[in-house]
């Protein structure tokens, strides 16, 4: 199938009508074409026509090409012997705007990294405004010179001087359409644009790589949906525990299933619950604003608090469903299948017991999380499935069971359900061994490998990421080194003391619409002489998903994002600030709080781990590269002395992590 509304060699699409191509155009469109579409394509052709009629037998034109991770389509695509040209047409628009120019570059940036025949060729974003007389740019490439030009802008008439400059420029062998038409489309989506896409009726294949380096989420996501037909078709209940190394996609193999079982009429049907407020947040904020979009494309309104409203029975907050389902201790909730995000995260029994008394005037409450969510399913009279997402190392707060609860609850109150489970939850980031070991012999339990995804699909550019935040926080010096070394071309890393640099080197490296963002951890409480307040307000969804021209939002790096607002998610380019509550020393790691006005140590081994997770979640958030800064320290200030920081900064340093 096409991803382009209207394609044709070079040479034919300059014998056809302009009448034809429309016609085409007109008839691939989904929707209705209004008469401003029609003349928006009408100039387009004219203009390349003019452009291009010298140019015959060397390429080919493609028209509305598709770019499903955006969820958007190129005006127009043109293989011109060895150059890829992106074009962007603003039709009547006499200026060049800012926002024009990141769409052409992002989607320039898109096809170079995911479509496999563009990933060596030349790309050549152009924006051409048809009302401009003057328009010409120069032509230069990015920090990240890796074949994309920055966006080039040309009035209609100067658009073949820009790309004759072009090709002049760029080295390369002519590009065989047949070959380039051939190559795969393996894009990796932000969790965000995933949930976009799914919402919209995509699967997870259609937005996901499916090439050797990473695990083929539709596996995992059919082995789900077989425990979902099996336990309805045989009236069981039944239990799957899903693992993955952070960015592996167990948030996008919940959506994934969640979105095929949506209908709320249906019996099979599925309700995605996040105890991530930002995360639940977010996504519906976005899901929100894109059915509104997309409705409005289609000539319908909507109002968005009616598309919320929908959203809500597609994703809901974990805590707003468990309050639902303590209304009413009998009836069984509208859905037969719940999936858990972040599942390790859920509640133990003093912490559960603790919320039910201050909150909800509930003495006595005798039950954990875990144990409270599998009853109001268990309330079912014939089937019910519960899915569990679990991310290793990813505790970070006080009160959070692991996943050791949900199996120990099973065990406890719940024996006649079926468990299936990933085999790699005895590894020692899930801590679940000592109740994996009593499960080996029980005939309920089933062990099935796709239930676990061991490669990082966040980092496209480097699946390894999480093994190298891995070893730095457990001191594997030699380990993380050789991995370093590994990503160095691929995904960088970068080091300073400056904060100054630090976001100089962010917006040098990223392009278009790629978001970067500054996050730190929650206790960095003596970064305040860096304008960074860990304790201000900041709102995650102008954060995550407000453009470059709004203040609130990630791009303008004043706000900053700690663990809580970040787990689950993700961001382009990342600035890492580490403060003094984590820092290194020959023993290892030191655990800090900032307590009135000193630093004090953490001595609980729990809160230890709250600590490094929270380092964890912070180095593994970035999907292109990041930059760490370790600030240098005051004697002036006994709670920034250099003592804290210097040993941190020469252990990165000493890891092989480049200094700017």
């Amino acid at each position: 199938m096409s991803r382009a509304y209207y394609s044709d060699l070079i040479e034919d699409f300059l014998l056809r009508s302009p009448d034809e191509i429309l016609g085409s155009l007109s008839r691939s469109s989904p929707f209705a074409v209004e008469t401003t579409q029609r003349n928006a394509w009408m100039e387009q052709v004219v203009v390349l026509k003019n452009t291009l009629q010298q140019d015959l037998g060397r390429g080919k034109v493609y028209f509305e090409y598709a770019v499903p991770r955006l969820g958007k389509r190129i005006d127009v695509l043109v293989l011109l012997d060895q150059v890829v040209f992106v074009l962007e047409f603003k039709v009547g628009e006499t200026q060049f705007l800012s926002g024009a120019k990141d769409q052409v570059w992002d989607y320039a940036v898109d096809l170079k990294n995911f479509h496999e025949t563009s990933h060596d060729k030349a790309i050549a974003p152009i924006l051409i405004a048809t009302g401009s007389r003057d328009g010409f740019s120069l032509i230069a490439t990015s920090a990240i010179n890796d074949g994309v030009l920055q966006p080039l802008q040309a009035a209609s008439n100067q658009l073949r001087g820009v790309m004759d400059q072009v090709l002049q420029f760029c080295d390369g062998f002519s590009i065989n359409p047949l070959l380039w038409d051939a190559g795969g489309y393996h894009p990796t989506p932000t969790i965000v644009e995933a949930a976009m896409a799914l919402y919209g009726g995509h699967s997870v294949t259609d937005i996901s790589r499916n090439d050797a380096s990473a695990i083929n989420l539709g596996r995992t996501t059919e082995a789900i949906s077989e425990v979902i037909r099996a336990s309805q078709a045989g009236s069981k209940k039944s239990i799957c525990l899903v693992t993955g190394v952070p960015g592996a996609g167990k948030t996008l193999v919940g959506l994934n299933v969640a979105t095929q079982h949506i209908n709320k009429q249906a019996v099979d049907h599925a309700v995605f619950l996040s105890g991530n407020g930002p995360l639940v947040a977010i996504l519906s904020e976005a899901l929100a604003r894109d059915k509104v979009r997309s409705e409005a494309e289609a000539g319908r309104r909507i109002k968005k608090g009616e598309a919320i409203r929908e959203v809500k029975l597609f994703i809901q907050n974990v805590h707003h469903y468990r309050d639902e389902c303590l209304i009413d201790t009998e009836r069984p909730p509208l859905e037969h299948v719940a999936i858990f995000d972040e599942a390790q995260r859920a509640w133990n029994l003093e912490q559960t017991a603790s919320f039910m008394l201050r909150k909800k005037q509930k003495a006595d409450f005798n039950q954990s999380e875990p144990e409270f969510l599998i009853s109001c399913l268990n309330r079912h009279k014939d089937w019910a499935v519960v899915v569990c997402l679990v991310g290793g190392g990813q505790e970070i707060n006080t009160g959070e069971a692991g996943i050791e609860e949900w199996i120990e609850a099973l065990q406890r109150s719940f024996p006649d359900w079926h468990i299936h489970i990933s085999p790699r939850l005895h590894e020692a980031e899930y801590g679940a061994g000592r109740v994996l070991a009593q499960l080996k012999s029980q005939p309920n339990v089933h062990f099935n490998s796709d239930l676990h995804l061991d490669v990082s699909m966040r980092s496209f550019r480097a699946e390894h990421v999480s093994a190298l935040v891995k070893n730095m926080l457990d001191i594997n010096t030699s380990e993380a080194q050789e991995i370093l070394a590994e990503l160095a071309e691929r995904y960088p890393i970068v080091l300073t003391r400056s904060l100054t640099k630090a976001k100089a080197w962010l917006r040098a490296q990223a392009r278009g619409t790629e978001r970067y963002g500054m996050v730190v951890s929650s206790q960095a409480q003596r970064l305040k002489p860096h304008a960074i307040d860990v304790k201000s307000p900041m709102d995650p969804i102008h954060w995550f998903l407000d453009g470059k021209d709004d203040v609130r939002s990630a791009y303008y790096l004043e706000e900053v994002a700690t663990e809580f607002h970040v787990q689950g998610l993700e961001v382009d380019w990342a600035c890492v600030v580490w403060d003094a509550d984590f820092r290194f020393a020959p023993s290892g790691w030191q655990h800090h709080s900032f307590v009135g006005s000193k630093w004090q140590h953490i001595h609980k081994a729990e809160r230890q781990g709250y600590l490094k997770n929270a380092y964890r979640v912070l180095l593994t958030r970035a999907r292109q590269g990041m930059v760490l800064v370790v600030p240098p320290g005051s004697e002036e200030d006994p709670t920034r002395s250099s003592a804290f920081y210097d040993p941190t900064f020469n252990y990165l340093r000493s890891i092989g992590i480049r200094e700017i």
